[in-house]
């Protein structure tokens, strides 16, 4: 019969894997591997997301990643920017394209006259003289196809030529506008041929599972997951959750016992872990979920207790003094509190290492 997993078992097992039960003492490079990419809209968040998993993290760590190449920022999962190793990018960039060519579905009537076989190879041509920011990239192409929208210029390249954005020595490893290098002079190799999707499972499992195809078709935007995960049925274990529903899991993952104390934690905006799966209640309630996302989309920062989300959180810097905003989404325990107050004085020591002063507020 096959085993029924809690939604506490599950958020057990998927805490280990994403290296928040305790912080381990790896490399930056090795972390980002291990979870498989790091969601990088912004280039803050994985800063903060390597913090929070990872003994003794420093800044220059990533930013050393990022100048050996050994880390790449690049579009990947969802057709949104992800933080993942070159071995990584390298490995699945191919099987990401079928999701990228239909991300440009949105253009709708923009696309009008745009001609990819023109216009891939016009954007690799000026790619290759120098690196661009995405605003001289469409100015440069709008002066070849005047007659093509310069937002669908730009859209095609970022989802149809693979680019990674290069790092600088900004503090949070990147500017505001960032310039972008063609992904085969970066990493002096191009993506691999083949699409990997049956090992991008293996390793989203390793990093997510237990989960059901519909999870992974969640993290990664691509609609062939289930048929790559019968594919890997033979090598593979099931479960099933509280709801019937199978998931899927590597075999010597760890599914640790779901009384393992679970440490206070924050979450930073756009963390992988509350984006990972399509039913979110290991991580947050549905009750809880709508205040995950912001009306424009942003993904806000959440601070986990006893393994689950329990409020939301954000930063604020003014004169030498640095403080921690947390609003939960119900009354915290006190130990929740004591637990959330050092962690929260030790994230601000990280994130302002000038301020002459730590604060932490609770909103009630």
């Amino acid at each position: 019969m096959t085993e029924t997993l809690s939604v506490r078992a599950l958020n057990r097992a998927t805490l280990a894997r994403q290296m928040l039960l305790s912080r381990e003492p790896v490399p930056a490079s090795e972390a980002v591997g291990r979870l498989c990419g790091m969601q990088a809209q912004e280039p803050k968040p994985p800063y903060l997301g390597l913090w929070t998993r990872l003994e003794g993290f420093q800044v220059s760590d990533l930013h050393a990643a990022l100048h050996d190449r050994a880390l790449v920022r690049a579009t990947m999962m969802r057709a949104t920017l992800h933080l993942v190793t070159s071995a990584d990018y390298t490995a699945f960039r191919t099987a990401m394209q079928p999701m990228l060519d239909g991300g440009l579905r949105v253009l709708g009537d923009r696309a009008k006259g745009l001609d990819l076989e023109k216009v891939v190879p016009a954007a690799r041509s000026l790619l290759e003289r120098e690196p661009l920011t995405f605003n001289e990239i469409r100015a440069q192409l709008q002066e070849q196809f005047p007659e093509v929208n310069d937002r669908a210029l730009g859209y095609a390249v970022r989802l149809c030529v693979p680019l990674v954005m290069l790092p600088t020595e900004d503090r949070w490893g990147f500017p505001r506008t960032s310039r972008f290098a063609l992904a085969d002079s970066w990493l002096e190799t191009g993506p691999n041929a083949d699409d990997a999707i049956d090992e991008l499972m293996l390793r989203y499992l390793a990093a997510y599972g237990p989960a059901s195809a519909a999870d992974a078709q969640t993290w990664s935007g691509l609609s062939s997951t289930g048929e790559a995960l019968e594919r890997l049925r033979p090598d593979l274990r099931t479960f099933m959750d509280d709801k019937g529903r199978e998931l899927f899991d590597v075999q010597d993952a760890p599914r640790p016992s779901e009384d393992v104390p679970a440490p206070a934690r924050f979450l930073p905006e756009f963390d992988s872990l509350v984006l990972a799966h399509t039913d979110r209640r290991r991580v947050i309630a549905d009750a809880h979920r709508p205040m995950l996302t912001t009306k424009n989309l942003r993904v806000r920062a959440v601070f986990l207790w006893d393994g689950f989300a329990h409020g939301i959180w954000e930063t604020e810097y003014k004169r030498k003094v640095a403080t921690l905003k947390l609003r939960p989404f119900e009354t915290l325990p006190q130990t929740a509190v004591d637990e959330l107050r050092a962690e929260g004085e030790a994230m601000l020591r990280f994130i302002e290492p000038d301020a002459k002063e730590t604060v932490v507020t609770i909103e009630e």
